[in-house]
């Protein structure tokens, strides 16, 4: 009876079951939208946490590879030298240690050392052999400034022909053989210091023997570098361009001579052994940017590092020389790279956490609104005999046939999206929300379903109480949350940067505190969403016994109807509030970035444009800017930046204002506003009615004058003299004082109304330029038209806009990208909170459906059902949309003290100290548009479904035995 001997298999064995494949294509054939739309879910969320880390690590190592080429190759270059070979050893040994087949082979050498990850381009690296002290050259016929003559560099450097093409004669040859006493050598000249230096195909320059007659060396081309800017000509800029030098004088007028470089063969190397410029070897080996890596940041500044005093260096020395040395500047290039990401990364890490954090409650509420429509069958299933093992597999198996082919195809979409980046960490990411997919049903059917019964008890959110486990899960989250809050209160989110540098890090988040202090604002958003959920019943309550004694049933069945919503309203909320939290904290960061560069750039200009000159600018250049397009107003500034208080050494900037219009200025830029009448110079009487006040440079009162705080402090309010650049004095007193202004930067400066100088001190320097959309292409054009091409060269004005001058903090891909990928994960995050609110309201459609149905038979219109439908979405509506507001800003207002926006929004070029900080504050548009959006979706919807439910039958809705 055991044995299976049936016609269809073989005698003597069981057929095997295949019971749980038609459950899957009857389950899919049954549901094929929910099927689709768990694909879909499963797809978009795969997608762009795959995408996420590519696009991460994309931006970080762009930023880092500019970092580097923005350093320019004379900081970045490791410069191998070492000096010439002892004079002990025979002078034949000496030549050939600097023949270039001993440079080349310790070339390769020096390259064997370097460690991975910092590769070395090799299209870009050099080596040879120069003088460290310029020899003089005999030669009149050079130009001779001061009478000084001119000197050379001589450079045996390789790889001339591939950087370089000739422009006149040809590349230099050696003879047969070089030597320390050969009298004669080629060479080339660039073209530019062939242009500068006079020096022609076929010149002779002759320089200084050692214990030998002058060294003729004779030019026989003049070649121009292919790339000007690539490493092989900016390392050793001497190469490319001649420079007029400067030595030091005591006293008397400053003497000049010109310095250039001669390029002589690679073997010609050993003449330089010859001549007193004291000849040495280097290795200039060029960094490779495409091969960096921001993940590789800590190994790379280990491989700096060894190189120029560790056992790398012993390693190169051991190739090349015991007296060599290794000297880079890309050690500072990294840390200060590594600075700017500390700041950036936590910022951005925030904004992952907040839209992970809504993408996991949503495939949450997926699954268990799932479990909720399914509860009847399920439950029938256990009733009749289903082990909870196998309904579990059941329900593991139909979501991962679903799951895993959408979760592929994410991942696919991702690596298509960001063709960058490192795969295993998409790989991983794609994989735990097809897992977390998979998962969200079963388990949640699995906890429903652990006692068999059909029957089960109301789950009204006004009569469920909560569970002491819920309670101590909730009570575990606030204290989270709340060391969260202290931490980075206390701590920043750039706490770990200092430890990072001198660890040679990267600033990751990488310890559980750092990731809990990323999770502070996702946590008080839980947190609030817990609390609401707890208070909501109660303003229900409150209503509903006055709402049932109005005139109208509509009322009292909407609050009714409200409060008997099932308590999986739990999962929407908190997909909303925490949406709504992280788009407020996400919001208010972008807006604060963009608030901070305004602020930097009004400070640096002090309003919308600057014309600025080194001399006085003409005196119709003022009507001439204010007929630019888009300019409103001007305003004409004369400073003296080197005015001198009275004996003293010290300077103070000065500039002198007209005060009417100054003041409108500094009240519009919110840059120390002040009354213009207490600015006004007093009127002079003149001495014998014929002389204009202030005519001589100095008035007979003091001049009213508006300082900085430093500047009061240190010469008070009593009058005092300053001696001006033209040479006249004049007299001020402080009467204002204010930390910032318009007309100059930084914490120095006096202001004085420019009636009260004299005439040439008085001359406008500077025009501040108001306007709604000033051109900076017309008020170029307006400046030069103005000027003219024959003016003064010191009246040649420099123009800045305010736009401009806001790009400027915008150096690095590395802060545009981390503020893409911002606002990418904020309005992701407000997406699936959008996406949450459509969940919950379509899972709830067919039993409105059927009670809007119900209530028509009992003669209610379809303007009331509109009103009922309204009504009902609208407690949890406006429940989420006021918690979404005052849980953004409370959090906002929590973490403010412990974010610093300045690394992602003022970062400068070369790490120059930034203008002023940059602080984050709320935004009001990030905390009610949200909300007003999910007010407004909520209501609308109820509205369409009871329009939709209108115009079709009742029957369908009115079916006896209908499982909705």
């Amino acid at each position: 009876m055991g044995r299976d001997s049936g016609s269809g298999g073989r005698p003597g064995f069981r057929r095997r079951d295949h019971s749980v494949a038609p459950w899957i294509r009857t389950r899919l054939r049954t549901a094929p939208g929910a099927a689709v739309a768990l694909a879909l879910l499963v797809m978009a969320t795969a997608c762009l946490a795959a995408a996420f880390p590519r696009a991460v690590e994309r931006y970080e190592d762009a930023g880092l590879r500019r970092a580097v080429v923005d350093a320019t190759a004379p900081r970045t270059s490791l410069q191998v030298s070492a000096p010439q070979p002892g004079t002990y050893i025979p002078q034949s040994e000496r030549e050939s240690a600097v023949s270039p087949a001993s440079m080349r082979k310790a070339y390769e050498r020096v390259l064997n050392v370097v460690e991975r990850p910092l590769a070395v381009d090799p299209a870009q690296s050099m080596y040879g052999v120069r003088n460290v002290n310029n020899l003089e050259a005999a030669e009149t016929w050079l130009p001779m400034p001061s009478g000084l003559p001119a000197q050379m560099s001589l450079a045996a450097q390789s790889g001339l022909a591939e950087h370089s093409r000739m422009s006149a004669g040809r590349l230099p040859r050696a003879g047969d053989t070089v030597t320390a006493a050969t009298r004669e050598v080629e060479a080339a000249v660039t073209t530019e210091t062939a242009k500068r230096l006079n020096i022609k195909v076929g010149s002779v320059i002759h320089v200084p023997g050692m214990q030998r007659d002058p060294l003729a060396v004779r030019i026989t081309g003049i070649v121009a570098p292919r790339d000007p800017e690539s490493a092989y000509w900016t390392t050793q800029p001497l190469l490319r361009t001649p420079s007029l030098i400067r030595p030091p004088t005591q006293g008397g007028e400053p003497e000049t001579y010109w310095l250039g470089a001669l390029l002589l063969p690679p073997d010609a190397a050993p003449v330089l052994l010859g001549t007193p410029g004291e000849p040495a070897r280097y290795w200039l080996l060029t960094p490779d940017p495409a091969a960096l890596t921001a993940h590789d940041l800590s190994r790379l500044g280990s491989a700096v590092a060894s190189l120029e005093s560790g056992p790398g260096l012993v390693k190169v020395r051991d190739s090349t020389d015991a007296d060599t040395g290794v000297s880079t500047d890309l050690d500072e290039v990294l840390a200060s790279y590594a600075q700017l990401r500390s700041g950036v990364r936590p910022l951005v890490s925030v904004a992952a956490f907040g839209t992970g954090a809504v993408a996991v409650v949503v495939l949450l509420m997926a699954g268990r609104l799932t479990a909720d429509r399914r509860r009847t069958e399920l439950a029938l299933l256990r009733a009749r005999g289903a082990s909870l093992r196998g309904l579990t597999r059941r329900l593991v198996t139909e979501t991962a046939v679903v799951a895993l082919p959408a979760g592929a195809l994410g991942l696919a979409g991702a690596l298509l999206l960001v063709p960058y980046g490192r795969a295993p960490y998409a790989v991983g990411a794609a994989l735990a929300v097809t897992l977390l997919a998979c998962a969200a049903l079963p388990l949640r059917a699995l906890a429903a379903h652990r006692v068999v019964g059909v029957h089960g008890a109301r789950e009204d959110l006004t009569s469920v109480r909560p569970s002491r486990r819920r309670t101590i899960a909730e009570l575990t989250l606030l204290v989270l949350a709340s060391a969260a809050v202290l931490a980075l209160r206390s701590r920043g989110t750039s706490g770990t940067s200092d430890e990072a540098l001198d660890s040679g890090a990267s600033g990751d988040l990488g310890s559980s505190g750092d990731q809990l202090v990323a999770m502070a604002p996702v946590l008080i958003g839980v947190i609030a969403a817990l609390v609401l959920v707890r208070l909501y019943p109660l303003p229900l309550r409150w209503l509903a016994r006055p709402a049932g004694r109005m005139r109208g049933a509509i009322g009292h069945l909407s609050l009714a109807r409200a409060g008997r919503t099932s308590v999986s309203t739990v999962l929407p909320l908190l997909a909303l509030l925490t949406a709504l939290t992280t788009a407020a904290f996400g919001g208010s960061v972008l807006a604060g970035v963009a608030d901070a560069r305004d602020r930097a750039a009004v400070l640096n200009l002090g309003a919308d444009a600057r014309v600025e000159a080194e001399g006085a600018l003409p005196a119709t250049l003022p009507e001439r800017v204010r007929s630019a397009p888009g300019v409103r107003e001007v305003t004409p500034l004369s400073i003296a930046y080197e005015a001198k208080p009275g004996a003293g050494v010290e300077s103070v900037p000065l500039a002198g204002v007209d005060p009417e219009g100054y003041a409108r200025l500094a009240d519009r830029t919110g840059l120390g506003a002040f009354p213009a009448g207490e600015l006004k110079a007093a009127p002079a009487a003149p001495a014998d009615g014929t002389s204009k006040p202030g005519a001589d440079g100095s008035a007979k009162a003091p001049l009213p004058a508006l300082a900085s705080s430093a500047v009061a402090d240190r010469y008070g309010t009593h009058p005092f003299s300053l001696r001006l650049s033209d040479g006249s004095d004049v007299t001020v007193r402080i009467t204002l004082v204010r930390d910032l202004t318009p007309a100059l930067p930084g914490t120095d400066f006096l202001i004085v109304d420019r009636a009260g100088l004299g005439t040439v001190a008085a001359r406008p320097t500077t025009l501040l330029v108001t306007g709604d959309h000033v051109s900076g292409g017309a008020l170029r054009k307006a400046v030069a038209a103005g000027t003219g091409a024959d003016a003064d060269p010191t009246a040649r004005a420099d123009v800045r806009l305010r736009s401009e001058e806001r790009a400027r903090y915008v150096d690095s891909p590395l802060q545009s990208g981390a503020e893409r990928v911002y606002a990418a994960a904020v309005a992701a995050g407000s997406g699936y909170a959008v996406l949450a609110l459509l969940l919950a309201l379509v899972r709830a459609a067919p039993e409105r459906a059927a009670l809007l149905a119900r209530l028509r038979t009992m003669g209610l219109t379809r303007s009331q059902g509109r009103r009922l439908l309204v009504l009902e979405a609208l407690p949890q509506a406006l429940l989420a949309a006021a918690g979404g507001v005052l849980t953004g800003w409370a959090a906002v207002r929590l973490l403010a003290p412990g974010i610093d926006l300045t690394s992602i929004a003022l970062a400068t070029p070369g790490g120059a100290p930034p203008t002023g900080t940059a602080a984050l504050h709320t935004d009001p548009a990030s905390l009610f548009l949200p909300a007003l959006t999910v007010l407004l979706l909520a209501t609308g919807i109820a509205a369409g479904q009871a329009w939709w439910t209108g115009r079709r039958g009742s029957v369908r809705e009115l079916r006896a035995g209908d499982s909705r």
